[in-house]
Protein backbone atom coordinates (compact mmCIF):
# COMPACT_ATOMS: atom_id res chain seq x y z
CA UNK A 1 0.00 0.00 0.00
CA UNK A 2 1.45 3.33 -0.85
CA UNK A 3 -0.09 6.94 0.57
CA UNK A 4 0.40 10.07 -1.38
CA UNK A 5 2.76 12.58 0.46
CA UNK A 6 2.21 16.46 -1.25
CA UNK A 7 6.01 17.75 -1.81
CA UNK A 8 7.18 20.60 0.45
CA UNK A 9 9.09 22.27 -1.94
CA UNK A 10 6.59 22.09 -5.23
CA UNK A 11 3.72 21.03 -3.90
CA UNK A 12 3.57 17.87 -6.34
CA UNK A 13 1.76 14.53 -5.03
CA UNK A 14 3.94 11.53 -4.87
CA UNK A 15 3.05 8.13 -4.50
CA UNK A 16 5.26 6.57 -1.63
CA UNK A 17 5.40 3.22 -0.55
CA UNK A 18 5.60 1.73 3.37
CA UNK A 19 8.75 -0.23 1.89
CA UNK A 20 11.02 0.51 -0.57
CA UNK A 21 14.59 0.25 -2.37
CA UNK A 22 15.36 4.25 -2.57
CA UNK A 23 14.97 7.19 -0.58
CA UNK A 24 11.76 8.81 -1.75
CA UNK A 25 12.17 12.07 -3.91
CA UNK A 26 9.66 14.53 -5.51
CA UNK A 27 9.20 12.98 -8.97
CA UNK A 28 8.72 16.55 -10.41
CA UNK A 29 11.52 18.70 -8.53
CA UNK A 30 13.56 15.69 -7.06
CA UNK A 31 13.08 17.27 -3.46
CA UNK A 32 13.02 14.73 -0.69
CA UNK A 33 9.90 13.68 0.68
CA UNK A 34 9.27 13.03 4.35
CA UNK A 35 8.39 8.89 4.84
CA UNK A 36 6.11 8.31 7.20
CA UNK A 37 4.70 4.69 7.31
CA UNK A 38 3.02 2.49 9.98
CA UNK A 39 4.25 -1.15 10.53
CA UNK A 40 2.90 -4.31 12.89
CA UNK A 41 4.46 -7.77 13.39
CA UNK A 42 4.23 -8.92 10.04
CA UNK A 43 5.45 -5.51 8.14
CA UNK A 44 8.11 -4.72 10.47
CA UNK A 45 10.72 -6.31 8.77
CA UNK A 46 9.94 -5.25 5.01
CA UNK A 47 9.23 -1.64 6.38
CA UNK A 48 11.45 -0.48 9.09
CA UNK A 49 14.64 -3.33 9.29
CA UNK A 50 15.18 -3.52 5.28
CA UNK A 51 15.23 0.21 4.80
CA UNK A 52 17.35 1.68 3.00
CA UNK A 53 18.12 4.97 5.31
CA UNK A 54 17.99 5.03 9.37
CA UNK A 55 14.39 4.15 10.76
CA UNK A 56 12.77 6.27 13.80
CA UNK A 57 10.62 4.32 15.53
CA UNK A 58 7.55 5.18 17.82
CA UNK A 59 6.30 2.77 19.68
CA UNK A 60 2.83 4.21 20.75
CA UNK A 61 -0.82 3.31 21.71
CA UNK A 62 -3.88 4.93 20.81
CA UNK A 63 -5.20 5.20 24.92
CA UNK A 64 -1.56 7.02 25.38
CA UNK A 65 -2.01 10.79 26.07
CA UNK A 66 1.47 11.39 25.73
CA UNK A 67 1.65 9.28 22.69
CA UNK A 68 -0.94 11.63 20.99
CA UNK A 69 0.98 14.60 21.90
CA UNK A 70 4.37 13.49 20.73
CA UNK A 71 2.81 11.99 16.80
CA UNK A 72 2.70 15.52 15.07
CA UNK A 73 5.71 16.37 16.90
CA UNK A 74 7.88 13.33 14.97
CA UNK A 75 6.10 14.01 12.20
CA UNK A 76 7.13 17.46 12.12
CA UNK A 77 11.09 16.08 12.89
CA UNK A 78 10.50 13.35 9.35
CA UNK A 79 9.14 16.38 7.67
CA UNK A 80 11.97 18.37 8.34
CA UNK A 81 14.69 15.38 7.81
CA UNK A 82 13.06 14.32 4.78
CA UNK A 83 15.90 12.12 2.62
CA UNK A 84 17.72 11.64 6.55
CA UNK A 85 15.22 9.71 8.53
CA UNK A 86 11.94 7.38 8.05
CA UNK A 87 9.37 7.99 10.53
CA UNK A 88 7.69 4.09 11.09
CA UNK A 89 4.73 4.12 13.78
CA UNK A 90 4.01 1.02 15.65
CA UNK A 91 0.66 0.49 17.44
CA UNK A 92 1.89 -1.78 20.75
CA UNK A 93 -1.82 -3.09 21.12
CA UNK A 94 -1.73 -4.81 17.41
CA UNK A 95 1.99 -5.19 17.70
CA UNK A 96 2.62 -7.32 20.79
CA UNK A 97 5.49 -8.77 19.22
CA UNK A 98 7.05 -6.03 18.82
CA UNK A 99 6.56 -4.74 22.23
CA UNK A 100 7.69 -7.60 23.57
CA UNK A 101 10.27 -8.24 20.97
CA UNK A 102 11.86 -4.51 21.62
CA UNK A 103 11.21 -4.34 25.52
CA UNK A 104 8.69 -1.90 25.31
CA UNK A 105 7.75 -1.31 28.91
CA UNK A 106 5.90 2.41 28.51
CA UNK A 107 4.90 4.03 25.84
CA UNK A 108 5.87 6.83 23.70
CA UNK A 109 9.28 4.37 23.51
CA UNK A 110 11.62 5.77 20.70
CA UNK A 111 13.90 3.54 19.24
CA UNK A 112 16.40 5.25 16.40
CA UNK A 113 17.23 1.81 13.84
CA UNK A 114 20.18 2.04 11.50
CA UNK A 115 20.35 -1.31 9.18
CA UNK A 116 18.01 -3.03 11.29
CA UNK A 117 20.09 -2.24 14.75
CA UNK A 118 18.74 -0.31 17.71
CA UNK A 119 21.02 2.67 17.62
CA UNK A 120 19.12 4.56 20.45
CA UNK A 121 16.30 4.67 22.67
CA UNK A 122 14.22 7.38 24.28
CA UNK A 123 11.51 6.77 26.18
CA UNK A 124 8.41 9.47 27.11
CA UNK A 125 7.17 12.33 25.17
CA UNK A 126 9.41 15.42 24.13
CA UNK A 127 8.68 18.50 22.42
CA UNK A 128 9.89 18.62 18.61
CA UNK A 129 13.18 20.27 18.97
CA UNK A 130 14.07 18.03 21.65
CA UNK A 131 13.47 15.13 19.50
CA UNK A 132 14.86 16.22 16.52
CA UNK A 133 18.17 17.05 18.51
CA UNK A 134 18.10 13.74 19.96
CA UNK A 135 17.48 12.17 16.12
CA UNK A 136 20.24 14.06 14.77
CA UNK A 137 22.66 13.31 17.22
CA UNK A 138 22.01 9.54 17.30
CA UNK A 139 21.72 9.42 13.28
CA UNK A 140 25.17 7.88 12.09
CA UNK A 141 27.60 10.38 10.67
CA UNK A 142 27.88 10.04 6.74
CA UNK A 143 31.02 8.53 5.36
CA UNK A 144 33.13 10.56 3.19
CA UNK A 145 34.86 9.33 -0.22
Amino acid sequence: MADIVACPACGQRNRIGAAATGKPVCGKCRAALPWIADAGDDTFAAVAEKSPMPVLVDMWAPWCGPCRTVGPALEQVARELAGRVKLVKVDVDQAPGLARRFAVQAVPTLLLLDGGQVKARQSGAAPAAVLRRWVEQSLPTPSRP
